[in-house]
């Protein structure tokens, strides 16, 4: 029998939306060279990589680069939309939310255990106060709640019961 009730029926849809958003929303700082991504990636955390032995991870080019990550985040939100709004291939929800998770761990590694800091200091003395981080936490939350709705079509037998 299928759940009557309409939240819970359709909370794929609104997890995948939230975590699309902030995907897109941030591909025009990434790919257009924004200031604030500048100082994250190449003032903040290449400086901190080639201190422990890998310059340029983190600078254009890297594999690390800005481009980079925006371009897995961009795979991310088409996977995770294209899950949502193509019943026949919602198996791609949940690789979408197996990348978006892979992507928003290491964003989220990083505040913790760099100088980047859960409360970004820009080039300018000002601080996010803990945005980009608090993103990535739900964007974390929303990508484990859909990989455990979508476990059995990564995972055939995952969700049998023992």
């Amino acid at each position: 029998m299928s759940d009557p009730n309409p939240l819970s029926r359709n909370l794929h849809v609104g997890l995948a939306l939230y975590v699309s958003f902030v995907f897109i929303q941030s591909l025009f700082f990434k790919f257009a060279g924004s200031p604030e991504t500048v100082y994250i990636f190449e003032q903040k955390l290449d400086p901190w990589a080639a201190s422990l032995g890998f310059p340029g991870l983190f600078a254009p080019g890297g594999i690390f680069s800005a481009v980079v990550i925006g371009s897995v985040e961009l795979l991310a939100a088409a996977l995770l939309l294209l899950g949502t709004f193509v019943a026949r291939l919602r198996v791609l929800q949940g690789l979408g939310a197996l990348l978006g998770l892979a992507v928003i761990s290491g964003a989220i590694a990083f505040h913790l255990f760099t100088p980047l800091g859960i409360a970004v200091k820009n080039a300018d003395g000002t601080s996010d106060g803990g945005t980009l981080f608090i993103m990535a936490c739900g964007v974390w939350v929303a990508c484990a709640v859909l990989l455990a709705m979508r476990r059995e079509m990564l995972l055939p037998g995952s969700a049998r019961s023992r």
